[in-house]
C-alpha cells in the first residue's frame, strides 16, 4: 500500500481518547487513498504513575517511529517538540474522534492531493526513498 503510516492514542482502537503523554497505547495504521489497515497496536505499562514526567516521552515517540503523525486528545509542549523533531506531527482531536472517520477524512485529502503536513510527510518520504537510491547508484556495482 502506498500511504503514509498515521499513530491514534487510543484504547479501544475505535476512537481517540487518549493524551498523548498519558496514552496507555497507540493504534498505528497504514493509510492509502484507497484503503487503509491496522498494522500494530503499541500498548505502555503503568503511564498513570509517569503523568507528568518528560522521561516517558522518548519511548513513546521512538515507538512512533516511521508515523507521519500521531491524532491525540492534547499534547504537551515538550512533547510537540521531541514529536516535530522526530519528524511526527502531533494532530489534536475532540475526545471520542472516531477513528475510521479521520482515515476517511485523509484518505479524501491523499485522494485529492494533499496540503500541510501530510504533503510534506509525503515529500519527506519520496525524498528519502530517492536518496536510498541516489546512494546505491554511487555504491556501483561490481562482480
Amino acid at each position: 500500500m502506498d500511504g503514509v503510516r498515521i499513530a491514534f492514542a487510543s484504547t479501544d482502537r475505535s476512537t481517540v481518547n487518549q493524551h498523548f503523554g498519558a496514552a496507555e497505547a497507540f493504534a498505528i495504521f497504514e493509510v492509502g487513498a484507497a484503503s487503509s489497515q491496522l498494522v500494530e497496536v503499541c500498548e505502555f505499562i503503568d503511564t498513570a504513575s509517569q503523568d507528568g514526567n518528560d522521561n516517558k516521552l522518548p519511548g513513546k515517540i521512538a515507538t512512533l517511529a516511521g508515523c507521519a503523525a500521531v491524532y491525540c486528545l492534547a499534547v504537551g509542549a515538550s512533547a510537540v517538540k521531541q514529536l516535530l523533531a522526530a519528524g511526527v506531527q502531533p494532530v489534536r482531536v475532540e475526545e471520542g474522534s472516531c477513528i475510521d472517520a479521520l482515515i476517511a477524512d485523509l484518505q479524501a485529502e491523499l485522494a485529492s492531493g494533499p496540503a500541510g503536513w501530510l504533503a510534506k510527510a509525503l515529500r519527506g518520504r519520496a525524498g528519502v526513498d530517492a536518496a536510498r537510491f541516489d546512494a546505491m547508484e554511487a555504491e556501483g556495482w561490481r562482480e
